[in-house]
Parts: C-alpha cells; sequence; structure tokens
C-alpha cells in the first residue's frame, strides 16, 4: 500500500460536497448550439456516457470506502460519491429530452451500459483476486478523471460556445459539472495512490483509457448525427467540420487533449499541478443552477 493521502504544495483545502441542481430542459432545442448539429452532438455524448459511467464510479468508490485509512481521504471520497452521484441524474436528464425530440439514443446508452455493467462490472472473485480487480478499476477511474478534469477546466473556459449563442442552461449544467470536476479532480487519483499506487498500473491504465474515449466520443457523435430527426440522415459526422469547431472555440482541439495525456505519463504526475480550483469556484458563486441548489439548503 502507498503512503497516506498527503497534500501536494499549494493545493486548496476544500470541502467537497454535493450540489442538488435542477435544470428545465422544457425549453432546450434539439440543436442548443445554433447552426451546429455537430458541435452539439459531440457534446450530447457526454450525456450518453456520463450517467452509466458516473453510477459505476460511485459503486466502486463505496467498494472501496472500507479500505481507506486517511480520514482527509475518506472525507473527499464521500464528496466525490455524493457529487457523482448528482451528475449521473443531471445528465439523464438531457438523454430523456433527446428522446422526446425523437432521438432515441438507446442503441448507443445501452452498450454504454454493457461496458459498464459487464466488462468492468463486478466479478465472482474473493481476497487478494477482488482486492486486485478493486485497485485495477480505481485506476482506470483515475484515468478517467483526469479527462474530465480537462474537459471540466476546458468548458469554464470556452467562450466561443457563449460566442456561438450556444443555449445558456446547458452551458450552465456543462459548466457547474466541469467545476465540480476541476473541484474533485485529484480524489479517484489520491485514492488509487492510497491503495497501490503502482507506476505501471496507472500508465497501463491511461493506455487503454485515452483511445477507448476518443472511439466513443466519435462513435456517439456519429449515431447521434445519423439518427438525428431533423437532419433526416443526410449530414453525418465530418472530421472537417470538427477541425473548424476546434478553431472556433466550440469544441476543444484534439492535440489539447492528447497534451493532457503526456503528463500522466511523468512519474511526477499529480491532478493538482493541472486545473484552477479558484476558475471553478467561482463559477460555481455565480451558476444559476448552483446557487439556487445552495439556496435550498
Amino acid at each position: 500500500m502507498a503512503a497516506d493521502n498527503e497534500v501536494e504544495p499549494g493545493e486548496e483545502q476544500l470541502v467537497l460536497h454535493p450540489r442538488a441542481v435542477r435544470f428545465d430542459w422544457s425549453n432546450l432545442p434539439l440543436h442548443w448550439v445554433p447552426g451546429d448539429p455537430q458541435t452539439t452532438h459531440t457534446i450530447n455524448v457526454l450525456h450518453l456516457l456520463l450517467p452509466e459511467g458516473e453510477r459505476w464510479f460511485v459503486r466502486v468508490f463505496k467498494q472501496a470506502l472500507p479500505l481507506i485509512a486517511d480520514e482527509r481521504l475518506r472525507t473527499d471520497v464521500l464528496g466525490f460519491i455524493g457529487q457523482e452521484a448528482l451528475h449521473a441524474e443531471a445528465h439523464s436528464g438531457v438523454a430523456d429530452h433527446l428522446a422526446a425530440h425523437g432521438l432515441d439514443a438507446s442503441p448507443f446508452t445501452r452498450q454504454v451500459e454493457w461496458m459498464f455493467r459487464r466488462l468492468l462490472g463486478d466479478r465472482d472473485l474473493h481476497g487478494k483476486a477482488a482486492e486486485e480487480w478493486l485497485v485495477e478499476r480505481l485506476a482506470i477511474i483515475a484515468a478517467i478523471e483526469h479527462f474530465t478534469a480537462f474537459l471540466g477546466q476546458w468548458i469554464l473556459d470556452a467562450s466561443g460556445l457563449d460566442a456561438a449563442g450556444a443555449d445558456p442552461t446547458m452551458l450552465d449544467l456543462l459548466r457547474w459539472h466541469g467545476a465540480e470536476e476541476v473541484e474533485h479532480r485529484s480524489v479517484a487519483y489520491d485514492l488509487f495512490c492510497h491503495l497501490d499506487g503502482r507506476y505501471t498500473r496507472r500508465t497501463r491504465a491511461m493506455s487503454i483509457v485515452a483511445p477507448v474515449m476518443l472511439w466513443l466520443f466519435v462513435r456517439g457523435t456519429r449515431f447521434l448525427m445519423c439518427n438525428d430527426p431533423q437532419l433526416g440522415g443526410r449530414d453525418k459526422a465530418r472530421l472537417r467540420q470538427l477541425r473548424a469547431a476546434s478553431a472556433r472555440g466550440t469544441l476543444p482541439t484534439l492535440r489539447g487533449m492528447l497534451g493532457e495525456v503526456r503528463p500522466y505519463f511523468t512519474r511526477s504526475f499529480h491532478p493538482s499541478q493541472y486545473g484552477s480550483t479558484e476558475r471553478a469556484i467561482a463559477y460555481l458563486a455565480s451558476s444559476p443552477a448552483a446557487q439556487a441548489a445552495e439556496a435550498q439548503q
């Protein structure tokens, strides 16, 4: 077992807590980035992946709780669990909204469910073998969380979406979620290091996660574009449109995403070195949904 969780130099002492946000999708257009269905659907892939993925995070983290010997880390993990559970519910609402517009994503989401429930789900293991499978999944979650923290920081700074006239309620959902991803960006990594921390295991996990994440986004975008009833199967996802959206700042660049992978392979890597907690907290202090949730507590 690795050393107990330590605070990195300059890391903020935060108490993570869930915010019971609510969003009204009744006025959300199907193409919530006006005139840009591909950007809309590339980001919509998140709504298809995250509900099942984050419920899986919660299940795995709950299994790890009895093994945590550090009280501060345990508190962080409990805060992480609470935030991720609410993220799953918030994104499920968007998937329901897509279905109401005639875009049935269930063929894609059933495959996502298979991945998280069967491929990465619990196995009939006991003793050391069960603990090794748990730690293996924690390594995968730590790698995924590095991507979600990058996407969280990107959406907080994505002024291109504002300039494009993106729906403000959708932007609030994405930025509320992104801010909380930045807030808890170190928790999964710290938990993995607390229980194992082997360099070969965490880098192997990223070597698997990075291409799978890219594949899921490409496949999900193609699925949504092909099944969008307003496009009638006439339009398909195109690489040149992806590049144009990245140039406009309405999607992250592929170079930027790959640039986030490289530091993960350094031995000195820690998530606290990337992203701005100050920026995340500032957004949460202004988010309509987050502030309404705080007022209800």
